[in-house]
């Protein structure tokens, strides 16, 4: 990209929140199909950084969503893979209606879950995380390689200040982190209730426009302060020397027509070939990396396209696990 976003505050708003993929359950695929079938535990006992749905049968798998995303993200992979998993989805606080929690949220989640994990005696899980929820999984594996089982990383890096602010170290990314900080905490909240309802982001995450109404009032229901706080702690993350230390087989998968979409908005000229560059190198200490790049389906990959979703997960999951 030659184009950066140093010297817009309001662009550095919309590319890092589009970046982030504000999410939510969408109409036509969160809610299809049965969620369980004959066992739901809801829970945040014990782990007040995240709230837990149980349901399905089988081997454990655990389910990240994004920022400011319900588990209800899951819904539909919840209901392809509940006969043959026990699956546990999260919901963050702060995200989607769940009360906030003083402190990082994200290293508070990753420690806890490892809590969780330990306490309900789930034997390697497979972790499947999307955006945030993808960014997360990776740390848990890097920090508790011996806890985790097979990784799934939906459309997610583990430098995410290098690809939106053209970085090349965390030091060179933060005068633009924290600007940005700056901006979004001094916005009221009726003007950060007005940036949301604009869909200014929304609609270059989903191909269905329909869903952009749902995607907005899942980040409504948000908390403004812990968004910010996540995004920070999140863009303040480097985690790809510590790639090495994970032990799983692990899954990637991205996508790029939405994101081609935003940037083309603001003037920058991206190519499939360019998000692939950036996926290989962002994780050239991942060995060995599986990855794998939609053409048809923008960043909520299971839902734009879950027939390749699915596919993907299916035969990576059959070689991964014995």
């Amino acid at each position: 990209m030659k184009k950066t976003c140093t010297n817009r505050l309001d662009f550095i708003w919309v590319a890092i929140l589009g970046s982030l993929w504000l999410a939510a359950p969408a109409p036509g695929q969160a809610t299809k199909g049965p969620v369980a079938e004959t066992r739901v535990v809801e829970s945040t006992n014990g782990h007040p950084s995240f709230a837990v749905k149980v349901s399905g049968h089988g081997s454990p798998m655990i389910l990240i969503p994004g920022l400011s995303s319900s588990g209800d993200t899951w819904n539909s992979t919840v209901t392809h893979f509940q006969d043959r998993y026990t699956c546990h989805v999260l919901t963050l606080a702060g995200f989607a209606g769940q009360p906030p929690i003083p402190g990082p949220l994200l290293t508070t989640v990753r420690e806890q879950l490892v809590s969780y994990i330990e306490q309900n005696h789930l034997r390697k899980p497979v972790i499947v995380g999307h955006s945030l929820g993808g960014t997360l999984a990776l740390d848990l594996a890097a920090q508790h390689p011996d806890v985790v089982g097979p990784v799934v990383i939906v459309d997610s890096l583990p430098f995410m200040a290098g690809a939106w602010f053209q970085a090349k170290t965390l030091d060179d990314a933060k005068p633009m982190i924290t600007g940005m900080k700056g901006y979004m905490d001094s916005q009221t909240r009726e003007q950060y209730d007005a940036f949301v309802r604009s869909g200014m982001t929304t609609k270059f995450m989903v191909n269905n426009p329909a869903d952009v109404q749902t995607l907005i009032q899942w980040g409504l229901s948000s908390d403004p302060k812990t968004v910010t706080n996540a995004m920070v702690e999140l863009l303040s993350e480097d985690l790809r020397p510590e790639l090495a230390n994970i032990k799983s087989p692990t899954l990637v998968l991205g996508t790029w027509s939405g994101l081609k979409d935003s940037m083309q908005q603001n003037g920058i000229q991206i190519t499939k070939e360019s998000i692939a560059n950036t996926f290989q190198e962002q994780y050239a200490h991942l060995r060995p990396f599986n990855f794998a790049l939609a053409d048809h389906s923008r960043h909520f990959i299971m839902w734009d396209d879950p027939e390749w979703f699915f596919q993907q997960l299916d035969g990576f999951l059959a070689k991964s696990q014995p």
